[in-house]
């Protein structure tokens, strides 16, 4: 799939077919974070991938979302504050929210690809998650990843246009001041 497609295709799915993914492609998908950019070079991001049944549920119920539990996958991705905070001070809270988008957008549209369908889950009890997978106190649990098969052909949601959100040079200008010739 090529990378225009693979962006248009990606959708949050909420409802799963019980077959098992094959977790080597999973792993392919959850390498594919290590590309992403990250401040200084500093990887922060920790992912967890959870298979047990039991450890499904809890997470499901700390989620307080049933879809999550529908899976045979659940993907924890965790960041060290502390590392990136050291070097960048309070700067570094920032980055390190940038990287761990960054780094989960690659995960994302790898799952696209790779034909396996995910919902960004943000809400869900920190603090039981780090109980149930035993993660440290000083880690921060940024998002699960439900991990599956789609249920049903994800539907295609209308998306904003370009001019919606794109200003030139100074924010509300919607025209480019200079349009610039190019010699072919």
């Amino acid at each position: 799939m090529d990378l225009d497609k693979t962006i248009k295709a990606r959708r949050s799915v909420r409802k799963f077919k019980s077959s098992k993914p094959n977790w080597r492609d999973i792993l392919e998908c959850i390498d594919a974070m290590r590309y992403a950019p990250m401040a200084g070079n500093n990887f922060s991001i920790k992912t967890i991938l959870v298979d047990e049944e039991d450890k499904i549920k809890e997470i499901t119920e700390a989620s307080q979302q049933s879809f999550v539990g529908q899976v045979e996958y659940i993907l924890v991705v965790c960041t060290t504050p502390s590392r990136t905070e050291t070097s960048y001070g309070e700067k570094g809270k920032i980055f390190l929210r940038q990287q761990a988008g960054a780094a989960i957008q690659n995960f994302l549209l790898k799952i696209t690809e790779k034909k396996l369908a995910t919902c960004w889950v943000g809400y869900f009890s920190e603090k039981e998650v780090k109980r149930i997978l035993s993660i440290p106190e000083e880690m921060q649990v940024e998002a699960l990843f439900p991990i599956g098969y789609s249920m049903q052909k994800p539907e295609l949601k209308r998306k904003l246009e370009l001019d919606a959100f794109l200003y030139f040079n100074e924010y509300g200008n919607k025209k480019m001041n200079k349009i610039q010739k190019i010699d072919a």
